[in-house]
C-alpha cells in the first residue's frame, strides 16, 4: 500500500498526482550513506548564499537568517541532535528542509540558481578534497615509518629475490625504500587528483546554467577552489560540471595503486614471517591466534590489506562500469558513486594508519619510547642469501674487469655454481686452485668479491644497494619530507 504522505513532504512533488511508494522511497534514497557530505553541503551553500547576496540576488537580512539557521544546523549534527528524515532523499533536501523550518522563507531562497545537480558535484569534490588532505599526511606517516626501519638496518643483508629466487645481496634499508619510493609516487598522484577536484561545479544548475547574474568565481575562491596561480577554479561547461566524475574515477584509480603497493608489501611481510623465512617478527598486537591450533600467530593485518585491495579495485571497477554508459548531462545512475568512494576512503585511510604504525611502531606514553611493530632478523636473513649464489653476478664482474668479454664470464661462472652445488657449498667456499680450474685469471682477491658484504658495498651507483647510497637515500627522503 502506498504511503499517503504529504506531497509537501518532497521538495519536488507538486507535478505529482500521487505519492511515491514506500519501496521506491527507500530504493532511491540517499540519505543514510550521504550525510557524510553534511559539512561540504553546508560550506557550499554558505558560499552560495554569500555570493547571492552580494549580487543583489537575495537581501542582506536573508542572507544573514541563512547563516544564523546554518550555524543552529552545524550545532544540531555536531551533537546528534539533527533528525535525519528519508522522506527527504538526501543531505541536501535534509538539511535545507530544517533551514526553512528555522529561517522560514529565507531558506526558500537559498537554492536560487543552483539545482541538486552542480549541488551535489560540489560537495562530493569538497568533501573529496579534505579527504585527500588526510590521505597525503597519512603517506607522509608511512614513508617516515618505513624510513625509521631503513635507517636502523642500512647494514642488514637481505637476500633479493627475482622470480621468488635468490638473486643478489642487498641492504634490508634499500628495500624498504623501494616501497618509499612507491608510496612517494602515491603522494604525488594524489595531489595531481586534488587538482582536478578542486574545481566548481557549483552555478551550472540542472545542466544549463542560470538565468541569475551569478559570480561563480567568487563562490570558488571563498571555497578556496583556486588553481596553482591563485585564480578561481571553475567548471567552463555546464553539461560536464554536472555529470562529470572523473575525479572519483581517478582517486580510485590513485588508490587503487595505493592499495596495490600495500599488497605487495603485505605478500613480504607475511612470507618474511613464516617459519620457512623467519626473516621479521610482527608484534603481537597486529597479529591473531588460531582457534584450533595453539602455536599459530597468523599476520592478519596484512593478509586483511592485501584481500582488502581487492576491494579498492573492485570500486574503481564499479565506477567505471558507472559512467560508461551515461548520456549527458546528469543521471540518476551517478548516485551510485558515493557508496564506493566513501567506502574506498575509509579502506585507504584505515590501511595507511594501521600500517604506519606496524611498520613504525607506537609510542609508549609509560615507557616514553616507541615500541616498533617490526623486528628484523638479521641472522636469518643473511644465512638465505648465502643460499643461492647470490654473488655469481659478482663474480661475472669480476672476469670482464680482468679483459673477458660478459658472456663468456656469464658461462665460466655457471660452471662454477654447477661444481659449488654438486659439493653443496658457497661459491666463497670453493678453493681458489678449483676456482681457478674455470679460468686462470681469477686470483685470491676474488674471496673479497664473493662475500656478501663485499658485493653489497660494490654496487655504490646511484640507486644502488652499497650502505653509502642507501643513507644519502634516506638523507635525501628525509629532507623531501620535511621536519
Amino acid at each position: 500500500m502506498t504511503n499517503q504522505l504529504d506531497k509537501k513532504s518532497q521538495a519536488w512533488s507538486a507535478l505529482f498526482s500521487e505519492p511515491m511508494s514506500d519501496l521506491v522511497k527507500r530504493y532511491t534514497a540517499s540519505v543514510f550513506f550521504d550525510q557524510r557530505l553534511w559539512r561540504a553541503d553546508i560550506a557550499g551553500s554558505l558560499a552560495h548564499a554569500e555570493m547571492l547576496a552580494a549580487q543583489g540576488i537575495i537581501s542582506a537580512p536573508d542572507h544573514a537568517s541563512i547563516v544564523d539557521g546554518m550555524a543552529q544546523i552545524r550545532t544540531d549534527i555536531e551533537a546528534g541532535r539533527f533528525e535525519w528524515k528519508l522522506d527527504l532523499e538526501d543531505v541536501h533536501l535534509n538539511i535545507e528542509a530544517r533551514l526553512t523550518q528555522l529561517v522560514g522563507d529565507a531558506g526558500k531562497r537559498l537554492h536560487t540558481g543552483r539545482s541538486r545537480n552542480d549541488q551535489v558535484a560540489t560537495d562530493v569534490r569538497l568533501w573529496l578534497r579534505d579527504e585527500i588532505d588526510l590521505i597525503g599526511s597519512l603517506l607522509i606517516d608511512l614513508q617516515r615509518s618505513l624510513l625509521d626501519v631503513a635507517e636502523a638496518n642500512v647494514d642488514v643483508i637481505l637476500p633479493g629475490f627475482t622470480h621468488l629466487q635468490v638473486a643478489q645481496p642487498v641492504s634490508f634499508g634499500h628495500h624498504m625504500l623501494a616501497y618509499v619510493e612507491m608510496f612517494s609516487r602515491d603522494a604525488e598522484r594524489f595531489a595531481e587528483v586534488r587538482r582536478r577536484t578542486n574545481r566548481l561545479p557549483l552555478g551550472a544548475a540542472a545542466l544549463a546554467g542560470t538565468s541569475y547574474p551569478l559570480d561563480r568565481e567568487r563562490v570558488a575562491r571563498t571555497l578556496g577552489m583556486v588553481d596553482d596561480a591563485g585564480h578561481a577554479a571553475v567548471c567552463q561547461n555546464s553539461l560536464d560540471a554536472v555529470s562529470d566524475r572523473d575525479f572519483a574515477i581517478e582517486f580510485t584509480a590513485a588508490a587503487s595503486l595505493c592499495m596495490l603497493h600495500i599488497s605487495r608489501m603485505s605478500e613480504e611481510l607475511i612470507l618474511w614471517m613464516s617459519q620457512n623465512f623467519g626473516f621479521i617478527h610482527i608484534a603481537d598486537r597486529f597479529t591473531t591466534g588460531s582457534s584450533i591450533m595453539p602455536q599459530k600467530k597468523n599476520p592478519d593485518v596484512p593478509e586483511l590489506a592485501r584481500g582488502k585491495t581487492g576491494r579498492v579495485v573492485g570500486h574503481l571497477m564499479g565506477l567505471i562500469t558507472l559512467m560508461k554508459g551515461q548520456p549527458l548531462a546528469y543521471n540518476k545512475d551517478n548516485q551510485e558513486d558515493k557508496e564506493p568512494l566513501f567506502d574506498t576512503v575509509d579502506t585507504l585511510k584505515d590501511t595507511l594508519r594501521i600500517f604506519s604504525e606496524m611498520v613504525g611502531g607506537q609510542l609508549n606514553p609509560g615507557t616514553g619510547h616507541k615500541e616498533g611493530g617490526i623486528t628484523v632478523n638479521p641472522i636469518p636473513m643473511e644465512a638465505a642469501a648465502r643460499k643461492g649464489y647470490a654473488t655469481a653476478t659478482d663474480l661475472a664482474d669480476y672476469l670482464v674487469k680482468k679483459g673477458l668479454p660478459f658472456r663468456d664470464a656469464h658461462e665460466v661462472v655457471a660452471h662454477a655454481v654447477k661444481a659449488a652445488t654438486s659439493h653443496q657449498v658457497d661459491l666463497s667456499e670453493l678453493p681458489l686452485a678449483v676456482l681457478q680450474e674455470f679460468h686462470p685469471a681469477i686470483g685470491k682477491d676474488v674471496y673479497e668479491v664473493l662475500s656478501l658484504r663485499g658485493s653489497l658495498n660494490a654496487r655504490n651507483t646511484l640507486g644502488g644497494t652499497a650502505p653509502e647510497q642507501v643513507r644519502v637515500q634516506i638523507g635525501r627522503h628525509k629532507t623531501r619530507l620535511g621536519p
